[in-house]
């Protein structure tokens, strides 16, 4: 099919001459489909056919669609066949996906929706069950108790400050697509909606802070007060305000913190405060509050993460593992590693991370377990599988941790050794915390820092002289009473050997 389209509407056009005058361009290969563009002058056409109108020479510009070596000419004013209501739909689809993608830098993103695949249907280690911090679970029925303390205490401090509230809201609306652009996905809010969440869940987070440290008297609420005390609901505050989907982009809280101090740059004190008020939910007993570098800060969990990372191990240089090797680098439980002959002992240091292996003794830091353990774990895993180049230190240890136990058995033993202390139910209820967090998570031991360690591990355990010499020691001289049982027959044997000795001396040596 040819399709010709003029530009003059009054032009009759003679078909014979048209061609004569018309350089076609060669077209393709048959049944292919190919535009071409000709043009025809005027001057091919008889004047008897032109209008007073046109008497000045035009020059006809036609669009030429080749196929299957047929053609037909169409005057542009031919209307086309219109769309189908299914294709008109699709073509909508693929412009609304062109404009996200030009809208959308999927670099930018750092607070993500936690992937389904790590839920594992409970909804207290991800979702906040206390307060909702930036759009994802903005106006919950079972969340809306909190706004008016949000309110209150935007309202003191707008008075301590002698501030007002334009002076926080044009601040961030001058910042607002840079902040949309911290979240996954589109956020249907207006503008001001957004504004008045941000500025709202800002301060509120800031004034969390600053009580942790000067206290929240000081700040002038009373020392009776639900929220802003000791107290009260912190303890479940401060799991809220760790959760992936409960984050704010720290540069709008160190905006706002700055409005308050009336400094600029205040981002490495507030990182201080921030640090304060989560260190209860750390996994050791360190009360160091680790210095954070100078690097663009994300949001509290990215910050809370780095903390307890510290300066993290040093990369080791990445080998391809065969799958036959991967699958032998996952390491076994502690009851089956012990009967290999490798022990167990607590590693003197604030990084828990920070795993061992020396002699034949796994070495690991004491790890302090409670019921906010599971959802700081499983928000940090979620952050390293979602974030854009970003290590997977937490992933690798737990996967590591979950490897070593299977049983209250592999924790009990742990336990003794001072390894864990856990402040959970029973031993059972910690294995079964360390296997349901490790559950469809996607996870390379290439990228592991353990991987190294995994293998040594692996190999130790495989010498058959290791679980022997762990059998003589542990099954034969386990208790005393072997040891004694183990002293008389020796004691036995060689009197034995002295009274077989002795005849067998006196028969072929008689005495006089």
């Amino acid at each position: 099919m040819v399709s010709v389209k003029g530009t003059s509407n009054k032009l009759f056009l003679n078909v014979r001459n048209f061609f004569a005058a018309l350089n076609l361009i060669q077209a393709e290969e048959s049944g292919r489909r190919r535009i071409l563009t000709a043009s025809a002058s005027t001057e091919s056409i008889p004047r008897q056919q032109w209008q007073p109108q046109d008497h000045q020479a035009l020059e006809l510009q036609h669009q030429i669609v080749v196929e299957n070596n047929g053609c037909e000419i169409f005057p542009e004013d031919e209307p086309t066949p219109p769309d189908s209501k299914w294709v008109i739909s699709i073509k909508e689809k693929l412009k609304q996906a062109d404009q996200d993608n030009m809208a959308c830098s999927w670099t930018k993103h750092s607070i993500y929706r936690i992937p389904h695949r790590l839920k594992d249907g409970e909804d207290k280690a991800h979702v906040p069950q206390i307060v909702s911090l930036g759009p994802y679970h903005n106006g919950k029925k079972r969340l809306c108790q909190m706004e008016q303390h949000k309110w209150r205490c935007l309202h003191r401090i707008l008075r301590r400050e002698k501030h007002k509230i334009a002076l926080y809201l044009d601040s961030v609306k001058e910042v607002e697509e840079k902040a949309r652009a911290f979240y996954e996905g589109t956020i249907s809010m207006s503008s001001d909606e957004f504004v008045e969440m941000m500025v709202l869940d800002g301060c509120f987070m800031i004034e969390l802070f600053r009580g942790a440290k000067v206290g929240f008297e000081d700040l002038g609420y009373p020392f009776d007060d639900p929220i802003f005390s000791t107290q009260g609901s912190m303890h479940s505050i401060r799991r809220d305000v760790i959760m992936l989907e409960n984050q704010i982009p720290f540069f709008i809280l160190e905006q706002l913190f700055c409005l308050q101090c009336r400094q600029p740059d205040q981002g490495g004190l507030l990182a201080e405060l921030a640090l304060l008020f989560l260190d209860p939910l750390k996994p050791t007993d360190s009360m160091e509050v680790v210095p954070l570098s100078d690097q663009a800060r994300l949001h509290c969990l990215e910050v809370f993460r780095r903390s307890l990372l510290g300066s993290g191990p040093k990369p080791e240089p990445r080998v391809m593992t065969p799958w036959s090797e991967m699958r032998q680098q996952h390491i076994h439980c502690v009851s089956e590693l012990r009967d290999a002959g490798i022990r167990f002992s607590k590693r003197n240091t604030d990084n828990f991370w920070d795993i061992q292996f020396n002699s034949g003794t796994l070495e690991i830091p004491r790890l302090v377990i409670d019921d906010r353990t599971r959802s700081l774990f499983l928000n940090l895993i979620a952050f390293e599988q979602c974030h854009f180049n970003c290590s997977d230190v937490i992933t690798s240890y737990v996967i590591f941790m979950d490897n070593l136990i299977n049983s209250s058995e592999d924790v009990g033993h742990l336990q003794d050794n001072g390894i864990i202390e856990h402040w959970l139910g029973s031993e059972a209820e910690v294995a079964k915390l360390f296997n349901r967090l490790c559950q469809e998570v996607v996870f390379d031991i290439n990228d592991s820092y353990l991987s190294t360690l995994s293998a040594r591990v692996k190999d130790y355990s495989s010498h058959k002289r290791h679980r022997w010499g762990f059998l003589l020691k542990h099954k034969h001289f386990g208790n005393p009473w072997s040891i004694i049982s183990l002293i008389a027959a020796f004691v036995l044997l060689v009197l034995t050997f002295i009274q077989t000795f002795y005849g067998v001396y006196g028969y072929y040596i008689p005495g006089p």
